[in-house]
């Protein structure tokens, strides 16, 4: 049909015509889908179609096999939506007629049921009412109970087709009916086409027709089947929702009990006995119990609005606590799904679930913590405002076991094999900057993601557990910290025996480019990076080769000229000195695209006006957290107190300043060998502190989603002209594999440029294997340099 439909038409569909009339199911089955797949491909046109194929679709309608009638009728049902009234008219409608009378198999009657729901939109509200809605009346009232359920099932299409006023006087009181049938699964039809219908109805319909019939259903429901309560909890919510102006104090709290029966069912008849001792009749009945709590889990929040969250902690919080410690794992599941739901309706009495979060996180069954961590950050954010953005005080603080509970999550994440979830966790926790205190995130959390690094198996995990680091770094706010993380990059993986530990290294610098301003890497990372060109293993060296342009990319002229020649240098040394075949080719398509690439300037350009604005605020930010800790502890210590992490965290949340209020231009001295901040009047100070504070605020404040994307346009235009000065500063001088640390009173200094520090590792040894790793005689020792500042 694809390559030449007429002759298809012609020669083959004939042959297919009459070897259906003899197929096999798996033949039936095959050509049901062919015929479907050159509808949907408009292989040819709707006439064609309906002139060369309706008939042959038709025909299989009633076969014998239930799977083939099904597979055809989907088919039909499909072709219905593209055909021409007229065409429906005399091929489907004038022949359902008969079809759907009582003389008739039950499985023709059935097909016209589902036929007769999707004629329904497709012909005027008249001939609706003259030709398809007696036939409905017929089928509802069928002898079979499978015709009269199905039918039933179809209210709900036909309803939405002929409009409010002809469903209040056909279909309600055909539902009304149905709804008191002596079959259960046509009274469970009848309920579930009610509840989606009850948009439809007015006040009066719901108040007087459909609660009565609701209220009698729920009555009846312990004591019919369970699938029935399966049923009714998981359209409970759906129900208390549409109903919910009709109700009187006293349904209100009916309901309201109803609900907590059924989010207890089958708990109560729990007993010591062995599950292999248990008889399978109830084994399958607390199957059915756990489905029913499963529900009424998804319906809580929904229960939330029903009572007003206001109400919570008297009507429902009994409730949630049973849900989040049901016995069966798939009802926890279901309610940590919907505990960001919750968060988010209790708002300020967020703090009333803060014992079911950790509980939660604790939980034996990692289905259950995955669930939770999907929304992690947004639900510790609420945990920490209170679900108030006014508010001024980390509430985290009242919740002592909330870092425990992290980490014991994350090592049980660890020990099993399911490495996705230990990747989606560790991701998540990129937003514990804005939750918990740095020095709480450096003792608890850094340390681990280093670890993680070092010896974890699974390459996406310590790629997830690099680039939260990273953030953890980003936001780190002791300067010793910050150095000594640094250092232990570059000793422990840039220098790392493990070619594995030098490639995470690349991974990190990758991260650090992404997240961090160009200048803190050209400052601490581009030396390191680009010395691994004289790696002995070509898989690192090929992996450089790829970084490279990413590298280059950070540089910027005339500041950053000796860094670029310095990278010239290496990539020429490649050229010359590369043996290994692959790792060469890499290396000359790198040249070329580092050729073609154009060097960002000091000042701003047009084409990269986006990228730099976004830089300048990154080196901004980094430039304040700097002056943020000199400024504090210098307060600390004119007051005699020591340094306390805990009134850093209260103060970064007592201004609540966006970041276009931050101030236009910082002054700063220029730096210089002794350069120093002269001595400042109290107001000076107080006005830096402030500043400080309002970066404190917007960094640690910032939303998650912006940490996940940092290459998304900056929202803070208002800096353009302001801060074009600051990446000559806050620069620190890192040498012979030491730090040294700043007085309380001096800006840091800057770093000359000097060449390229010898290592070990020669070029002699470009042969090695790709893929195994060579472990140095010795570790190396760069010396870290600074991008040459330009007061």
């Amino acid at each position: 049909m694809r390559q030449n439909p007429t002759e298809t038409l012609r020669r083959v569909l004939p042959k297919v015509r009459e070897a259906l009339l003899v197929a096999s199911v798996e033949m039936q089955l095959t050509a049901a889908v062919s015929f479907l797949t050159i509808l949907q491909e408009e292989s040819v046109s709707v006439h064609s179609y309906a002139h060369s194929f309706l008939q042959v679709i038709l025909l299989h309608l009633e076969h014998r096999d239930a799977g083939v009638s099904n597979a055809w009728l989907e088919t039909l049902l499909s072709v219905i939506e593209v055909l021409p009234k007229e065409t429906l008219r005399h091929e489907i409608l004038n022949p359902l007629v008969s079809r759907a009378q009582l003389s008739q198999t039950v499985q023709s009657r059935l097909v016209s049921c589902k036929i007769l729901g999707k004629l329904t939109n497709k012909f005027d509200v008249h001939t609706i009412k003259r030709e398809i809605l007696p036939l409905v009346k017929s089928l509802c009232q069928d002898v079979e109970y499978e015709v009269r359920s199905c039918m039933c099932r179809q209210l709900e299409n036909i309803a939405q087709g002929i409009g409010t006023e002809l469903t209040k006087s056909v279909v309600l009181p055909e539902l009304i009916e149905l709804s008191r049938d002596e079959g259960s699964s046509v009274r469970l039809a009848a309920f579930e086409t009610l509840v989606n219908l009850l948009d439809l109805f007015d006040t009066d319909d719901r108040s007087q027709t459909i609660l009565p019939l609701v209220k009698s259903f729920c009555e009846k429901s312990f004591k019919a089947d369970e699938s029935i309560l399966i049923s009714l909890s998981f359209h409970l919510g759906k129900l208390c929702h549409g109903l919910y102006g009709t109700f009187t104090p006293d349904q209100h709290l009916r309901f309201l009990e109803f609900y907590k029966k059924l989010c207890t069912l089958g708990l109560q008849q729990e007993n010591g006995h062995i599950e292999n001792q248990i008889p399978p009749q109830i084994l399958e009945q607390e199957k059915k119990y756990t489905s029913v709590r499963k529900n009424c889990a998804y319906n809580f929040p929904a229960m939330i609005v029903f009572v007003d969250p206001k109400n919570f902690h008297m009507e429902l919080y009994s409730t949630f606590f049973c849900l989040c410690h049901d016995p069966e794992a798939p009802v926890r599941y279901t309610i940590a799904i919907c505990f960001y739901e919750v968060s988010k309706l209790l708002n300020s009495g967020v703090y009333l679930i803060h014992k079911e979060l950790l509980a939660l996180l604790q939980d034996e069954s990692l289905e259950v913590l995955d669930a939770l961590i999907d929304h992690l950050p947004e639900i510790l954010e609420l945990m920490s405002t209170g679900g108030e953005s006014s508010v001024q005080e980390n509430k985290l603080s009242s919740l002592p076991d909330l870092i425990p509970a992290l980490t014991a999550a994350e090592q049980r994440a660890a020990a099993s094999l399911k490495w996705r979830t230990h990747e989606k966790l560790l991701q998540k926790y990129a937003c514990l900057p804005h939750v918990i205190s740095s020095d709480q995130i450096y003792f608890r959390f850094l340390q681990r993601m280093f670890s993680i690094m070092l010896t974890n198996n699974v390459l996406p995990v310590q790629k997830a557990a690099s680039r939260t680091l990273c953030i953890f770094l980003r936001y780190n706010r002791k300067q010793e910290q910050r150095h000594e993380v640094i250092q232990k990059l570059i000793e422990q993986l840039g220098q790392g025996k493990s070619y594995w530990n030098r490639l995470r290294f690349l991974d990190t610098c990758e991260f650090i480019i992404e997240i961090f301003s160009k200048s803190f890497f050209c400052r601490y990372f581009f030396l390191p990076a680009i010395e691994l060109t004289h790696d002995p293993v070509a898989n690192v060296r090929m992996k450089l080769c790829y970084l490279l342009p990413k590298v280059k990319s950070t540089l910027k002229i005339p500041a950053d000229k000796h860094l670029l020649q310095q990278l010239e240098m290496c990539v020429r040394k490649l050229l010359c000195q590369e043996k290994d075949k692959d790792v060469l080719a890499i290396v000359k398509k790198t040249v070329l695209e580092l050729d073609r690439m154009e060097m960002s300037l000091d000042a701003f350009q047009k084409k990269f006006y986006e990228k730099d604005l976004l830089d300048q605020e990154k080196e901004r930010e980094e430039i304040l957290l700097f002056e943020m800790e000199q400024l504090e502890k210098e307060k600390q210590q004119n007051d005699g107190r020591p340094p306390s992490d805990k009134i850093f965290e209260k103060k970064r949340r007592d201004t609540k300043t966006p970041t276009q209020n931050l101030p236009k231009s910082i002054p700063v001295s220029v730096p210089g060998p002794s350069s120093s901040i002269p001595s400042a009047s109290k107001e000076i100070k107080k006005s830096k502190l402030i500043r400080s504070q309002s970066f404190n605020n917007q960094a640690f404040h910032a939303k998650y989603g912006n940490l996940e994307k940092c290459a998304s346009k900056s929202s803070t235009v208002a800096y353009t002209s302001s801060v074009s000065g600051l990446a000559k500063t806050s620069v620190l001088s890192l040498t012979d594999d030491s730090f040294r640390t700043r007085s309380a009173s001096s800006v840091p200094t800057s770093f000359s440029p000097t060449p390229l520090p010898s290592t070990s590792r020669g070029t002699a040894n470009t042969t090695d294997a790709k893929s195994v790793g060579s472990k140095d005689p010795q570790p190396r020792k760069a010396t870290l340099k600074s991008r040459k500042s330009n007061p």
